[in-house]
């Protein structure tokens, strides 16, 4: 059974919802949910779960400690579900082609640094897009840096607010989210 280490700094929806995926079929597991965030709702997601948690500070994830206390789970996989903070090169070398990240838009419009949550779907109402979706791609040294490995695509009617684009997005990141990684690791790990 394959290993997979969550790291998230917010609300843990999606995180939730990757262990309730993979608590029902045996292909993988979530052996912990990292968090940079003491007070993230995501913590008390995965505790609830069942999952073990490991929250850092900052200084800890640029340093050596937190690539440390990631070896001891051993991952296959590791995926950023709602994680803020820029990868370290040290973690990324450790883990070439092991790191996926989810962005609430289809890149490379509406990336990088800042660009999460409501201000990429303000900014996607602000500019009349016609359409949104979800990126899921490799992580690298680069905030958002395209290296696609699933795109899934939603219309805009145009009169949406941005907290509707928000729920149509996370309809899709629900949906799709769990079917990419497992894939991933059924097939490519």
């Amino acid at each position: 059974m394959k290993k997979i280490v969550l790291f998230a700094s917010g609300s843990g929806t999606n995180a939730e919802n990757i262990i309730l995926h993979f608590n029902k079929i045996n292909s993988g597991t979530v052996v912990a949910v990292f968090s940079n965030n003491p007070n993230a709702k995501v913590l008390d997601r995965a505790e609830k779960l069942k999952v073990p948690t490991v929250v850092f500070a900052k200084e800890e994830f640029l340093g050596d400690e937190v690539l440390h206390k990631l070896k001891s789970y051993k991952p296959d996989l590791i995926v950023l579900a709602g994680f803020l903070l820029k990868f370290p090169q040290t973690i990324i070398e450790a883990y070439p082609h092991k790191i996926i990240n989810i962005h609430p838009a289809l890149l490379p419009k509406y990336g990088g640094k800042g660009m999460y949550g409501m201000n990429v779907h303000r900014a996607i109402i602000d500019n009349k897009e016609k359409e949104t979706g979800i990126e899921i791609h490799f992580g690298n040294e680069h905030y958002d840096e395209r290296n696609v490995n699933f795109q899934k695509t939603v219309t805009l009617a145009g009169n949406e607010t941005p907290e509707e684009v928000a729920e149509k997005v996370h309809q899709l990141e629900h949906r799709y989210f769990p079917e990419v990684i497992e894939k991933l690791i059924t097939h490519n790990l």
